[in-house]
C-alpha cells in the first residue's frame, strides 16, 4: 500500500500547479486545469482517509539550505479531518467554476484566478502537513498572497482593492503574532520542529504568552470577534467560488491552529477553555446578529460564517474545560461537535456560497432586494439552497443539526457534572447557543422566502436565466453530504472519537456513541423524517396537477394596483430584530418625510456599518499613521544611506547577541 503521505504530498503539488494549462491555453486548457485538480483532491482524499483510519502519524525530514534545522512534514488523524475539507471543497469550486467564470468569456481573469487558485489549495494542504516553523510560515505567507491576488482578481472596482488590501493587512498582523508564537515554543524546546501532542507544560508563562499568541494570530484568519474585520468585505467582493474556498476552508485554518497548539500541552489551564468558550459565544451571537441586518446575500453568508466559528470554538471550549477538570465525557464531545462542525460548515457553508454565485449569475446583483421569484427560473439551484440554509439553522434532519447536538449534549453533561457545578460558563453557553439557532432560521427564512418567493422585485430578477450543469453539480454533491451526514451521523462517529483521541487521550476514557447514544435515534428520526417530508411534498403536487390553479394579485392593503414593490423588502422583513439590536448594530438610515395629503415621492434607505472597524480600528490605524509618518524623513531614496542603516541594524543584533549571551 502506497504511504498516505505519499499521497497527499503528490496531492498538494499536482493541486498546486492545477491551474498552469489555463494559464498557457486559456479555452484549451480549462478542462485540462479542472481534470487535474480533481486528480489532486482524488489522491488527497484517499491519503487522508488511509491516515484517518490507520490511526497512526507519519513524519518526513527534508533537507534544504536553510540554517533551521531539517524541515518535516508529517499526517496525524487532525491533519487528515481537514485535508479531507480542503480537497472536497476545492474539487467542488473547481466544477463550479467552468460555468461560473468560464475562460472563453473570461480570457484575461478566469485563467489568473483558476492559477492563484490552484496555489491556494496546495499552500493550504502544506499548512495542515507542516511540522517546522519555517516551514509552515512559508506556506502560511502564500496561502495569504495566493489569496489576496485572487480576491483582487477585478482590481478595477475600488470596493474589491479595498477588501484586499484590508485582508493583507490583517493577515500579516496575524503573521507577526505567529513569529511570537513560533518564537515561544522554540525557547521552550530549543527546536522549531513541532514537539509532539502532550509534551508541555501549561501552567508556565511561556505557555500563557503561546496561548495569546495563537488566540491572535491564528484568530485573524478565523475571523473570531473582535478580529473578524476583513472577513465581510473579502468574502462579499471575491469571486463567489472563491468566497466558498475562504469560508469552507481558509477560514478554517485558523481552527486548525488553534487547536494544534492545544494539542502540544499535556496540562491545560482552566482559563483557556473559558475564554475559548466566551469568545465563541461572543462571535456566535453577535455574528448572526449583523448577518441578519445585511442586504448583500454574500456580505450575509461571511457574518454566518464568524457566527459558525462561534459554534466552533464553544465546543473546543467545552474540550478543554473537560481536559482541565479530567472529564473524558467533556473532552469527546466537544471536541467531536467542534471537529463535525468544522466539516459540516465546510460542505452547507460553500453549498450557500455557491448558490449565491448561481443567483448573482442569474440576475446580476447581489442586493437580496432585487431578487425574489427566483424558484420558478432557477429551481434547482432553490432547492439546494434551501437544503444548505436547513443545514446552517442546525435544523433535523440534515448534518448542522448533528454537529451542534454534540455541543449541546457537551453543555448540558458540563452543567450537570459534580465537578464543573459551580461554573456558570456552561449554563451561559447552551441558551447562546439555542439564540444563535433560532436567529440564523430568521435570518434564513428572510434570504430564502425574499430572493426565491414572491414575485420578482427587479427587471434583471424578472429575466432570470437558470445556470449551466457545471454549477449545479458541485451545488448537489455538497447537498447530498449534507442529508448523508443528518441521516448517518454514527457512520463518521468513529473517525471523530479516533481524532479527538490523538489530540487528547484522555478522550479515549469516554465513548462518543456511548456518551451521544441519541444518535442512533437522532438517525432513525431523521431518516423518518425525511421520508414523511418526500410524501408530503408528493401528495401536494399530487393534489394541485388535480385541482384547477387560479392565479390573482394578493391583497395589497386596499391599493387598486398593488406591483412587487409593495412585497416585505429585507429590511422589513428584520426591522423588528434590527430594532431589538439596535445599540449593537448602530445602523444608518434615511427616514421618509411624509406630510400632507399628497406627498412627494420618498424611500427610505437602510445601512448597517462595520462598527467596530469603523469607530475603533481605522481611527486607531489613521492615529498610528500621523505619528509615524515622521519617520518618512527617513525615505529619502539615497542607495549609499540605505545600506547604512542595514549595516547599523546588523551590527546592533550582533552586539544584542552577543551581550545577552555573556549575560
Amino acid at each position: 500500500m502506497i504511504s498516505p503521505l505519499i499521497l497527499i504530498v503528490t496531492a498538494t503539488l499536482t493541486a498546486s500547479v492545477a491551474g498552469l494549462p489555463l494559464l498557457i491555453s486559456p479555452v484549451r486548457g480549462e478542462r485540462t486545469s479542472c481534470g487535474i485538480m480533481l486528480a489532486a483532491s482524488l489522491l488527497g482524499i484517499t491519503g487522508a482517509l488511509q491516515a484517518l483510519l490507520s490511526v497512526g502519524s507519519e513524519r518526513w525530514l527534508i533537507s534544504w539550505g536553510l540554517p533551521f534545522g531539517p524541515a518535516e512534514i508529517g499526517i496525524d488523524p487532525l491533519s487528515a479531518i481537514f485535508l479531507i475539507l480542503i480537497f472536497l471543497v476545492s474539487a467542488c469550486c473547481s466544477i463550479y467554476a467552468r460555468g461560473y467564470l468560464p475562460a472563453s468569456e473570461n480570457r484575461d481573469t478566469a485563467p489568473k484566478l483558476s492559477t492563484f487558485f490552484g496555489i491556494l489549495t496546495g499552500s493550504l494542504a502544506g499548512i495542515v502537513i507542516a511540522r517546522h516553523a519555517v516551514l509552515f510560515l512559508m506556506v502560511w505567507e502564500i496561502m495569504a498572497i495566493a489569496c489576496y491576488l485572487a480576491i483582487t482578481i477585478e482590481s478595477r472596482k475600488k470596493e474589491v482593492r479595498e477588501a484586499g488590501l484590508l485582508y493583507l493587512i490583517t493577515a500579516h498582523f496575524g503573521t507577526l503574532a505567529l513569529f511570537v508564537y513560533f518564537s515561544k515554543i522554540h525557547s521552550l524546546t530549543g527546536s522549531f520542529s513541532f514537539p509532539e501532542s502532550g509534551t508541555l507544560s501549561g501552567s508556565s508563562e511561556a505557555a500563557a504568552a503561546i496561548f495569546i499568541a495563537a488566540l491572535i494570530g491564528f484568530g485573524l484568519k478565523a475571523g473570531i470577534m473582535p478580529l473578524h474585520i476583513w472577513l465581510p468585505s473579502a468574502h462579499a467582493n471575491a469571486p463567489s467560488h472563491l468566497s466558498a474556498m475562504m469560508s469552507g476552508v481558509l477560514i478554517k485554518m485558523g481552527i486548525y491552529g488553534i487547536i494544534r497548539t492545544v494539542s502540544l500541552f499535556s496540562s491545560i489551564p482552566f482559563w483557556w477553555g473559558v475564554t475559548i468558550l466566551l469568545l465563541g459565544v461572543i462571535s456566535g451571537v453577535i455574528g448572526v446578529i449583523f448577518a441578519i441586518a445585511q442586504h448583500d446575500i454574500k456580505r450575509l453568508l461571511a457574518y454566518h460564517s464568524i457566527e459558525n466559528i462561534g459554534i466552533i470554538l464553544m465546543g473546543i471550549g467545552v474540550c478543554l474545560m473537560g481536559v482541565s477538570n479530567n472529564i473524558p465525557a467533556l473532552v469527546v464531545l466537544g471536541m467531536a461537535g467542534a471537529l463535525l462542525h468544522t466539516l459540516n460548515h465546510a460542505i452547507f457553508k460553500s453549498l450557500l456560497f455557491l448558490g449565491a454565485g448561481a443567483i448573482i449569475h442569474a440576475c446580476g446583483s447581489r442586493e437580496i432586494d432585487q431578487m425574489g421569484g427566483l424558484i420558478k427560473k432557477i429551481p434547482l439551484t432553490a432547492l439546494f439552497f434551501l437544503v444548505g440554509a436547513v443545514a446552517i439553522c442546525g435544523l433535523p434532519p440534515l448534518n448542522g443539526f448533528v454537529s451542534e447536538w454534540l455541543i449541546y449534549i457537551g453543555l448540558f453533561k458540563g452543567m450537570l457534572d459534580a465537578d464543573t457545578l459551580n461554573d456558570p460558563y456552561f449554563a451561559l453557553a447552551a441558551p447562546a447557543l439555542a439564540l444563535i439557532g433560532a436567529l440564523a432560521a430568521a435570518c434564513f427564512v428572510k434570504v430564502f422566502g425574499i430572493a426565491f418567493l414572491g414575485s420578482p422585485r427587479s427587471d434583471a430578477a424578472a429575466e432570470a436565466h437558470d445556470t449551466p450543469l457545471s454549477m449545479k453539480l458541485p451545488m448537489g454533491i455538497l447537498a447530498g453530504f449534507c442529508i448523508l451526514i443528518g441521516l448517518f451521523p454514527q457512520g463518521i462517529a468513529p473517525l471523530l472519537q479516533i481524532t479527538a483521541a490523538s489530540i487528547f487521550p484522555v478522550a479515549a476514557g469516554a465513548a462518543l456513541i456511548s456518551e451521544s447514544a441519541s444518535l442512533g435515534v437522532l438517525s432513525a428520526v431523521s431518516a423518518l423524517l425525511m421520508i414523511l417530508i418526500g410524501v408530503a411534498a408528493l401528495l401536494y403536487k399530487n393534489r394541485l396537477s388535480k385541482s384547477p390553479v387560479k392565479a390573482s394579485e394578493t391583497w395589497g392593503c386596499g391599493y387598486l394596483a398593488p406591483t412587487a414593490r409593495m412585497q416585505y423588502t429585507s429590511s422589513s422583513f428584520a426591522a423588528i430584530l434590527n430594532s431589538l439590536f439596535s445599540s449593537l448594530l448602530r445602523p444608518h438610515t434615511k427616514d421618509p418625510d411624509i406630510n400632507g395629503y399628497f406627498p412627494k415621492n420618498q424611500s427610505f434607505r437602510s445601512h448597517t456599518p462595520e462598527a467596530l472597524l469603523e469607530k475603533v480600528y481605522l481611527p486607531l490605524f489613521d492615529n498610528a499613521n500621523s505619528r509615524l509618518s515622521l519617520f518618512r524623513k527617513l525615505q529619502h531614496g539615497k542607495l549609499h544611506l540605505y545600506i547604512l542603516y542595514i549595516v547599523v541594524t546588523l551590527i546592533s543584533l550582533l552586539a544584542w547577541s552577543h551581550f545577552r549571551m555573556r549575560g
